[in-house]
């Protein structure tokens, strides 16, 4: 028995092997490979990075990955696309410039890992270096006429700036911008830090520490002057049929002065303008009108204030009753009558406009072009001969025409056949 497996033995191994072809063929079949880029970028994975050393040159976020898997397990990893990593390993790494090849791992199998790009990444690694900085406060602009500004404190003094090394060493400055443009206000704002170079731009790739500073800035009003409120004076009413949609004054706050404090100190809080004439007005005013200070008492800047009226018809409706329809479009040979022989007419618009329309400023029609001989049930349009009337409805809002060749004895009305239900 023995001797016969021994004499046999190429046959067995020839058995085996194409068992094991017909399985995998047959697996195959129904599990088929397929190669294919995952449909997502793959976000590289950075890790071992020492503690004293920072990256100092820009490198990819992503990276594009080729797999060959069965569809399968193409199915596992969309479902969960995490389950595809793409690390870069800096352990052991010093500093200086370096091309390292990226780590691409799969948790599913079977996989083939075919490609990815990129497959290496060039970068610079760089001592991480840490300097303190005084906050140095830089004020713009002035406060507004009449004000004046006290000391202001910052919360806290110190900033820490820290990077890599090239770049912490470019930092000439930790500066507070602020803008005191216009102020009347105490100020009290929590503002973000520059870190500047020599050349007073901002330094890339080091950050600050904290981010922000608390700044407070005390601003007062000084003496002789005021801040008081606009008052339109008008006088009149603007036309019959319109209205006033907006009174508007810029600026609604005016600085005023005295070198007697005491006269600024009894205005009553509001000063008026010269009057506005509105009387008869029919369209919008754009004015500049002067204020009406008591003696002794100037205004700072403009000397005059810009004022703004909106002037609006006020709209309305009215029916015009009884159009006549008048009948366009129709072929040669043939002739037409209309049920009803008129429509009345609700229309809108401003009312002074209103006022003027008369029959003669609409013309209602019905358009028979191309129609040949039948009953039509037609809508009627209406055209208005005034800009800026609007037509909201017309009543009857369809019109019976029926159309007949001239030679033609008059047909017996059609009996309508009754509408099928839904």
């Amino acid at each position: 028995m023995f001797r016969w497996i021994l004499d046999n033995y190429r046959t067995f191994l020839w058995a085996f092997a194409l068992a094991i072809a017909v399985w995998i063929s047959a697996v195959t079949s129904a599990d088929p490979d397929e190669t294919r880029t995952l449909p997502s970028p793959v976000p590289v994975q950075i890790i071992g990075q020492a503690s004293n050393l920072v990256l100092s040159s820009d490198i990819p976020t992503e990276v594009e990955v080729t797999l060959r898997a069965p569809h399968s397990v193409w199915s596992m990893i969309e479902a969960d696309p995490q389950l595809v990593r793409a690390i870069l390993d800096l352990s052991g790494i010093s500093s200086g410039e370096h091309i390292l090849e990226l780590q691409i791992q799969v948790n599913a199998r079977p996989v083939q890992i075919v490609s990815a790009a990129p497959g290496a990444i060039s970068l610079t690694l760089e001592p991480l270096m840490t300097k303190s900085f005084n906050a140095d406060l830089s004020i713009s602009g002035e406060a507004a006429v009449g004000y004046q500004v006290g000391n202001a404190k910052m919360e806290p003094l110190e900033i820490v700036v820290s990077g890599a090394q090239s770049q912490v060493q470019k930092v000439m400055r930790a500066r507070i911008p602020v803008d005191l443009n216009g102020i009347r206000e105490n100020l009290d704002q929590t503002i973000q830090v520059e870190i500047l170079d020599q050349n007073g731009q901002i330094v890339d790739g080091v950050t600050a520490s904290p981010e922000v500073v608390h700044v407070t800035l005390p601003v007062s009003q000084q003496g002789g002057y005021r801040d008081v409120a606009v008052k339109v004076s008008i006088i009149g009413r603007v036309a019959s049929g319109y209205r006033l949609t907006d009174l508007s004054v810029f600026p609604p706050v005016v600085t005023v002065y005295s070198t007697d404090p005491d006269l600024v100190a009894n205005l009553p809080g509001v000063v008026d303008t010269q009057a506005l004439d509105l009387q008869n007005a029919q369209d919008d005013i754009n004015t500049r009108l002067s204020l009406n200070l008591p003696p002794g008492v100037s205004i700072i800047g403009e000397q005059t204030v810009l004022v703004q009226a909106g002037v609006l018809p006020i709209e309305g409706s009215v029916t015009l009753a009884g159009e006549f329809i008048e009948i366009v479009g129709l072929e040669n040979g043939l002739t037409a009558q209309v049920s009803p022989l008129s429509v009345d007419v609700i229309l809108s618009g401003p009312l002074p406009l209103l006022d003027t329309l008369t029959h003669q400023s609409i013309r209602a029609t019905v358009d028979l072009t191309g129609l040949a001989p039948g009953t039509y049930q037609i809508k009627p349009k209406v055209e208005i001969l005034v800009a800026n009337i609007v037509v909201e409805s017309i009543l009857p809002n369809a019109i019976e025409v029926v159309i007949t060749e001239l030679d033609a004895s008059p047909s017996p009305t059609p009996i309508p056949s009754p509408t099928p239900k839904p």
